[in-house]
């Protein structure tokens, strides 16, 4: 058997209470808050922050084994825009619309307060 989605994703940080702040500028209002996890919903997978159990995690390198980056789509280049556009309004570092040497698809990258590698992706039908 195959799986048919992805149903969740959950990924540690330091601070909840930041990590919400920063992804609600470009992901609204999460489904679910409290002190220890915050969560939205992006088509049929949730992403979950929570926090991690060690009392100091390691700071997240996307160099190492492990998560590169999370990608999320987009299915036009005027949507691209509209995310660089929002990265500038909320005042987000970030790449600017760059052209993936590999795939030729468009994409923005920019890291989140606990420096995961994050990416608006253009992928075509």
């Amino acid at each position: 058997m195959k799986p048919t989605f992805i149903d969740h994703i959950s990924i540690w940080v330091k601070d909840v209470e930041r990590t919400a702040s920063f992804y609600t500028k470009f992901l609204g209002s999460p489904i679910q808050k409290d002190k220890e996890v915050v969560a939205w919903k992006i088509g049929d997978t949730k992403l979950f922050f929570g926090l991690s159990y060690k009392e100091n995690p390691a700071a997240f390198d996307k160099e190492n084994i492990g998560l590169n980056h999370l990608a999320f789509g987009v299915r036009t280049l005027e949507e691209l825009k509209q995310w660089e556009e929002t990265l500038n309004k909320a005042n987000i570092k970030h790449s600017g619309i760059k052209t993936c040497p590999y795939s030729k698809k468009e994409f923005i990258w920019f890291d989140d307060p606990d420096g995961i590698r994050l990416e608006s992706y253009l992928r075509s039908l």
